[in-house]
């Protein structure tokens, strides 16, 4: 067993109970007419699977290890909706229902990401993912929509002029009309998708993707000119997947243990790194937006210079498919970018060996294409760009992602573009070396195709399904004796390994069977003006392999398309009407607006609402608190502001959703406080003792519609909390009620009311002043 320095700590006899030899490493073995050889390569080959082996294991423990570890329950975001619930949100994604008494009442799980920040309005709850998601839940806790608000986590969130306003991480600050989702957004996203053709921009873009399999060698100057230098001059991104850049037992064992601390790249991989980079003219004409190594595989990308400001979000994965799914020296790495709003996947990969292990091919593409897991979550990419072509963007409300992707679903499936290439390793069947080399020589590809694997495989839809590739024009890549140029350099050893194309490019673009045109459903349309081998290049038994794709990217010009949103939303009648109805404030009375309290007395107060169609959502603030002087008359007035109320007053519930034609009851109860002074100096010292003056404190009971954040309709109550055995008396005021503002019951002074008074039949015959 290899430590994380590489060294040898401990050498393990094979037990009887090991998994059987991987084919890749048999045949290692080198075949020999000595026994002493054979055992010498076999006491290596046992060395070497051995450190493979504890290194695979040491990634199982230390991943089982760090899962049990974190606390992923942990609570990020609280609120307090309408209704009196309480809700929080965890660092798994999940939400959580509580009642006041603290009793957990439902849990939801819509997102595999942490919550952030929790908001409320009206009936509805506002959740801000890490992933720049924001969801709306209605109270009961269904999803009703959902949309990538930002590229970034979304860290606060706030209600104000008739929005939601967002705060991302780094800084941007969005607002999301809190009537969505709603009525409005369907006629909002017919309306500008007859106005698409104003707000649609097609971009242009090359992409050279290249392979090589470079079998633990290093590639001349020349070799990469030829290789990529040549065919870059007007390519605006260049991806480079590479193969084997090192090797061998003590590589995988150091890799897998980089890999289980997080830690990446070589000094082998970093070698390639730069003279790809000299080749390209990094710096100056181009810059590496991205790299992962996972063992010998390497995948980077380059992008030019003027292309930078349109191309972001840069994630990396990788999956190895070695030795228990644990060990790199096979599997894939990938990279996934945003370019101009549109996602785009590339991933290298190096798939089993050998002839006969087409089925092993294929499972190691299904192990990859569904396990492959980038940073960020797929979907924040997914309704990025998916939501650019409707009002979902600017509303917020009709791109609903019913919360992350189904269970099972691929994130490789949900970019725009994928784009596969590496050494897929499948070969030619039913033809022998001889033949192959003779149809090779007289460049007869046509017949040739006709004994490739991957067509077959592909053809009967079991590896890179829904996927497409160039017509094949160059003769095999694979395998090559070193240093020796032309087909006469075909392998013409011992061996004769049949020529074969192992090294491949298949893509994925947004066609399908019934649009073919670049527009906003179907965003990316690419064509293959490029595809060819490196026939001179001699560096490695494998020839290098590039593929140059010229694609077509519709995006939204989102300045255009705000300006027609503005339009719309003021030049459409019905959606004016819509917005007038959804903003009205229901017309609510309450049953009194002068209380006095005697201790330890309760006193019912009612809001009817009136609308027979909308509901009401009421709040009771306290405005300020007064102290009663000897002549019944309010002094030394003290706001309160958003401090909550007086401590001798308690008000439940405090707010709530009163239904159309229905009456809430708050209960308006005195608490009871002990009245016994202590002084000291003339300053009372106890903090539990209550000054026996009469107090009074100014109730505002603020009412609004479910989506209307601007106005409230506030009616102003009067508390007297009367410490005397006689019941002061207040002047209302000239009209009785001088401060009060809204649809109130005047009085001439205070009712004293009973927490059994019933006033429901006398409501029903009032009528709004």
């Amino acid at each position: 067993m290899f430590n994380i320095d590489g060294q040898i700590e401990r050498l393990d006899m094979l037990s009887g109970q090991d998994l059987t030899f991987e084919d890749d490493t048999k045949m290692k073995i080198v075949a020999g007419s000595k026994k002493e050889k054979m055992q010498t390569s076999f006491g290596f080959f046992q060395r070497s699977r051995n450190a493979i082996m504890g290194a695979a294991d040491a990634v199982r423990r230390v991943a089982v290890k760090g899962g049990f570890g974190d606390d992923n329950r942990r609570t990020e975001a609280l609120i307090i909706t309408t209704d009196g619930m309480i809700w929080t949100g965890c660092a798994n994604g999940s939400l959580v229902q509580w009642d006041g008494n603290g009793n957990r009442l439902q849990h939801f799980q819509y997102q595999p990401v942490a919550v952030q920040c929790l908001c409320t309005f009206g009936l509805q709850i506002w959740v801000g993912y890490a992933s720049g998601i924001v969801q709306v839940l209605d109270l009961e806790g269904n999803l009703l929509g959902g949309w990538v608000a930002h590229s970034s986590q979304v860290i606060k969130m706030a209600v104000g002029g008739g929005c939601v306003f967002t705060l991302a991480n780094h800084g941007s600050i969005r607002g999301w009309n809190v009537m969505s989702p709603g009525p409005l957004d369907g006629i909002l996203r017919s309306e500008l998708a007859g106005k698409e053709f104003l707000y649609t921009r097609i971009e242009n873009l090359k992409i050279l993707a290249g392979t090589w399999n470079v079998a633990q060698g290093r590639a001349s100057q020349d070799s990469l000119v030829s290789w990529l230098g040549s065919a870059a001059g007007d390519v605006g991104i260049v991806v480079v997947g590479l193969q084997e850049v090192e090797m061998g037992a003590g590589v995988l064992a150091m890799s897998a243990a980089k890999e289980t601390v997080g830690l990446e790249g070589s000094s082998a991989g970093q070698w390639w790194l730069d003279m790809i980079g000299k080749t390209l003219d990094e710096g100056s004409t181009f810059e590496r937006a991205g790299s992962r190594q996972l063992a010998g595989l390497l995948i980077a990308m380059w992008v030019r210079n003027n292309l930078k400001g349109h191309v972001g979000d840069v994630d990396a994965a990788a999956v190895p498919c070695g030795f228990g799914r644990a060990i790199g020296n096979k599997g894939a790495v990938g990279l996934r970018i945003r370019v101009y709003d549109r996602v785009m996947c590339f991933i290298n990969c190096h798939f089993a060996a050998h002839l006969e292990a087409v089925n092993r091919r294929n499972a190691d593409f299904d192990h990859v294409y569904r396990t492959m897991t980038f940073v960020r979550p797929s979907n924040f990419f997914n309704a990025a760009t998916a939501g650019t072509s409707s009002a979902v963007q600017i509303l917020g409300g009709a791109n609903v992602m019913g919360g992350h992707s189904p269970e099972g679903i691929p994130e490789l499936s949900e970019a725009d573009m994928v784009i596969f290439l590496g050494d897929f390793n499948y070969r030619l069947d039913g033809i022998s070396y001889d033949e192959a080399r003779d149809f090779v020589s007289q460049r007869s590809f046509d017949w040739l195709r006709e004994k490739d694997q991957l067509r077959t495989e592909m053809g009967v839809g079991k590896v890179f399904q829904g996927m497409r590739e160039a017509v094949i024009r160059f003769p095999p890549t694979y395998k090559f004796e070193k240093h020796q140029p032309g087909l006469a350099g075909y392998d013409s050893g011992e061996k004769k390994r049949i020529p074969a194309w192992c090294d491949r490019v298949l893509y994925r673009d947004s066609r399908s069977a019934h649009v073919s045109e670049c527009c906003l459903d179907c965003p990316v349309v690419s064509l293959i003006s490029q595809y060819d081998a490196c026939m001179d290049v001699t560096d490695s038994d494998h020839k290098p392999v590039r593929c140059i794709f010229s694609v077509d990217i519709a995006r939204v010009d989102e300045s255009v398309r705000r300006q027609e949103f503005g339009d719309i939303m003021k030049s459409n009648e019905e959606i004016r009407y819509i917005i007038d109805e959804l903003s009205k404030i229901p017309e609510t009375i309450v049953s009194t607006n002068n209380i006095i309290l005697p201790n330890q007395d309760t006193t019912i107060l009612r809001i009817t609402n009136k609308c027979g169609e909308n509901d009401a959502l009421f709040e009771i603030i306290c405005e300020g608190q007064s102290i009663i002087d000897e002549n019944g008359q309010a002094s030394d007035h003290h706001p309160r502001g958003s401090y909550g109320f007086p401590q001798w007053l308690e008000v439940t519930p405090a707010a709530g959703i009163i239904k159309p034609g229905h009456i809430a009851e708050v209960s308006i109860h005195l608490e009871d406080f002990p009245t016994l002074e202590v002084f000291l100096d003339g300053v009372p010292q106890n903090s539990w003792c209550e000054d026996t003056r009469d107090k009074e404190a100014i109730l505002v009971v603020k009412v609004r519609g479910t989506c209307n954040t601007n106005e409230t309709r506030n009616h102003r109550i009067r508390v007297r909390h009367c410490c005397s055995s006689q019941t002061a008396q207040l002047d209302p005021g000239p009209n009785g009620s001088d401060q009060v503002q809204g649809n109130l019951l005047h009085r001439a002074d205070y009712q004293h009311l009973s927490s059994s008074y019933d006033v429901v039949s006398h409501l029903r015959n009032l009528r709004s002043p």
